[in-house]
């Protein structure tokens, strides 16, 4: 039994011995090892030669040079300008109050600082009374231009609104 397991030890042996050589890839070959052959390998073959014919191209759309896309809606406060009316009742009110205050030459200061107050004072509140909001609609033009169309309300547009300008106003298109 002994001699049985010791022949099937050696022809393991062999077969882990020759396994690797027989799985060897003979198709690569080194530079320094000559001994072993090399296998050739055909040539590639070229693709055939295709041929791409051109589609005439589709008739073009007519460009819209007036239309365009709203990219977007800013409102902007615009300040007013005083026309004097509101420096003019200021000074006044702030006159007759300055006039209250002190006797003498302190009376006379007041209403000076007073008149000078108030003055500043209606100016600034005739300023925020007529102020107003103007909103800008800006419009990305088929050919690449941008134009800023103003309203004085609202205007009802959004950004990606498909517009047209008519006569400096927007239309949707």
């Amino acid at each position: 039994m002994f001699n049985h397991q010791y022949s099937l030890s050696a022809a393991a042996l062999a077969c882990a011995l020759a396994l690797p050589a027989a799985a060897q890839d003979y198709r690569y070959s080194s530079p320094d090892d000559t001994m072993r052959p090399a296998t050739q390998q055909p040539a590639p073959q070229p693709y055939p030669q295709q041929t791409v014919q051109q589609q005439p191209a589709p008739a073009s759309l007519p460009v819209c040079p007036e239309c365009g896309t709203v990219e977007s809606v800013r409102s902007v406060e615009q300040a007013a300008e005083g026309s004097g009316l509101g420096v003019i009742a200021g000074g006044v009110l702030g006159g007759l109050l300055g006039h209250q205050v002190g006797q003498g030459r302190g009376n006379t200061a007041a209403t000076i600082i007073g008149a000078a107050g108030g003055a500043y004072a209606g100016h600034q509140v005739e300023k925020n009374i007529k102020k107003g909001t103007r909103y800008d609609v800006n419009v990305r033009m088929n050919d690449g231009t941008v134009r800023t169309v103003s309203y004085d309300t609202e205007p009802g547009f959004k950004s990606g609104d498909r517009v047209r300008i008519i006569d400096g106003k927007l239309t949707r298109n």
